[in-house]
Parts: structure tokens; sequence; C-alpha cells
């Protein structure tokens, strides 16, 4: 019996992902700390992140891309050593306590 791909499973497949390199900081809303990062890679609902290996990332964060004038709401998906998946939940404005 022959297995029918239904148009649902396609919606399932991973987005593709421009590859860029873009300056961005995690902003970390209850201490207001900044973390420095790079952009790898991004689509419409995520990004590839290159961060500092130790450094403690909460799994909720805002991540600021000055480049794009555009503060998003992320999560952390996964972690493989210095790299750091996020899915974007939202996004907002520059935020007002930060300079760059």
């Amino acid at each position: 019996m022959a297995v029918m791909k239904d148009a649902s499973d396609e919606s399932t497949a991973r987005e593709h992902r421009q590859r860029v390199l873009k300056g961005a900081t995690i902003i970390i809303d209850l201490s207001k700390s900044e973390i420095s990062c790079t952009i790898r890679n991004q689509h419409s609902n995520g990004a590839e992140l290159r961060v500092p290996l130790g450094v403690e990332i909460p799994t909720e964060f805002t991540l600021y891309v000055p480049t794009d004038g555009v503060a998003y709401y992320s999560k952390v998906r996964w972690r493989r050593g210095e790299r750091v998946g996020v899915q974007f939940t939202g996004s907002g404005p520059k935020p007002k306590h930060h300079y760059g």
C-alpha cells in the first residue's frame, strides 16, 4: 500500500534560513543586562545565534538587532556549543533602555 503525502506535510518542512552576519544584543528583562551575539542565519520565525561559550542565556529574552531597528521576543529552541537556535514569538521597537 502506497503512502500518500498530505499537503499539510509540506507546511512542517523547515523554513529556508537566509544567511546573514548581523550584530545583535540579547537583553534580559529583569536585570536589563545585555549579551552581545551574532546572527548567522535568519528567517521570519527565528534565527541561529552565535554566543560566547559558557554564557548563561535564559530560555526567553529580547533580541535587539540594530540593523533591523527591531526587538524580537525570542525563545530558545536548541543549543549546541556556541550556536543557539531561537524562535521569534513577536517583535517590537528598539528598547528604551538600550543605547546601541
